[in-house]
């Protein structure tokens, strides 16, 4: 392949086509026009974008202030922690930033996912390369850009002798299958992790979340509600699989209540930590049933009542958290993501196939360069 050949490509304010330049510049450097190409926009796109570019207050407008200002923020994290372990910032390879996640809809031709954080802010403040946009690849590849984290519990945590799962217990909770062996490792989302827990207690006595369960260890579970839940025909789908807090949301569960509106509030936050623990035991018993160790992270890893529930519902299953084979419950995912970045800035796919459904592995996101570089 003559790697002196470089394609342009350029879009301009009036949106009439899409230049596109075959460029050479493999000889002395010069470039040398090799052929170009028009191509038109489809006509309803062009109005969809001249609508969003007219200048009118709209909410992307409101997106790119909060992508910029979320960008600036985490800068802000990544010197803090420069800071608080003393760590001067020309010994950092790069930063593998995940972002905010806003909305994970991957299916479909024109499925997308879309975290915000701008990653040109956190190179510039920080003078450190920065990796991001990690998910969109994996959906370009036709997968679902999640659980991306199943490549790094694979790299760590997997045993040639046991078959175990990694469980990250966040807002949507997600499985990686590592049976051992040979076999391929497998991954997906289960549904709710603490998303619906959080939002209850919110709701209901103005706290961030239920520390340990201690709310949900005062009610009973409704079993009728309870199945009535599990209901949801996104339980039932087939892996690959993934969700989201947009999908699980307040307006999902305030529907499924409108005939608990007498159910005792704590019954209610009983009921949802019952909805998370057998989303999850279920979903592990179907896909590989003889799992011998469930090593759980994410903040659910601190909810006893989960935790609890969970041994319970697989009796032949060691619980346990992430930090009985060394790696920190509470920074798995941090700690996914500095690898996913070295695995792109080395050239090396990110994404499991077997896990994500994508048609082939591929190197994930984009670099943005630091001032060291």
């Amino acid at each position: 392949m003559d790697r002196g050949l470089f394609i342009g490509l350029m879009s301009g304010t009036s949106m009439d086509g899409i230049d596109a330049a075959l460029v050479d510049f493999a000889d002395d450097g010069r470039p040398q026009l090799r052929g170009s190409y028009s191509h038109p926009w489809p006509a309803d796109l062009r109005s969809r974008l001249q609508q969003l570019a007219s200048g009118a207050p709209s909410e992307l407008q409101a997106l790119g202030r909060a992508d910029s200002a979320a960008g600036e923020v985490f800068a802000l994290a990544v010197q803090g922690l420069l800071e608080h372990t003393g760590t001067p910032a020309a010994d950092i390879s790069a930063i593998g930033s995940h972002g905010q996640t806003l909305h994970h809809g991957p299916d479909g031709a024109d499925g997308f996912t879309l975290q915000i954080g701008d990653p040109n802010r956190i190179a510039e403040r920080t003078g450190i390369t920065t990796v991001a946009d990690l998910r969109r690849r994996d959906i370009a590849a036709g997968g679902q850009g999640a659980p991306l984290v199943s490549a790094f519990h694979h790299a760590c945590l997997a045993s040639p002798v046991e078959c175990r799962a990694v469980l990250n217990i966040g807002g949507i909770a997600n499985l990686t299958l590592l049976p051992g062996g040979t076999s391929a490792p497998r991954g997906f989302d289960t549904g709710p992790g603490n998303c619906l827990l959080d939002g209850w207690i919110q709701r209901q006595r103005n706290l961030p979340f239920d520390a340990a369960g201690s709310w949900a260890a005062e009610g009973r579970t409704l079993d009728t509600l309870l199945h009535q839940l599990l209901a949801d025909p996104y339980f039932q789908a087939l892996p690959p699989k993934t969700t989201g807090t947009q999908y699980f949301s307040p307006a999902w569960l305030t529907t499924r209540l409108e005939a608990w509106v007498d159910a005792p509030t704590a019954d209610i936050q009983a009921t949802l930590a019952a909805l998370t623990v057998t989303s999850i035991s279920d979903a592990l018993q179907r896909h590989q049933p003889d799992t011998q160790r469930l090593l759980v992270c994410g903040g659910g890893r601190h909810n006893d009542v989960l935790m609890q529930g969970l041994a319970e519902a697989l009796p032949d299953t060691a619980v346990e958290g992430t930090d009985a084979m060394g790696i920190d419950p509470d920074n798995m995912e941090a700690m996914a993501f500095a690898w996913l970045a070295m695995r792109t800035l080395r050239g090396e796919p990110g994404n499991l196939p077997s896990v994500t459904g994508a048609r082939r592995p591929v190197v994930l996101g984009a670099i943005y360069p630091g001032r060291q570089s």
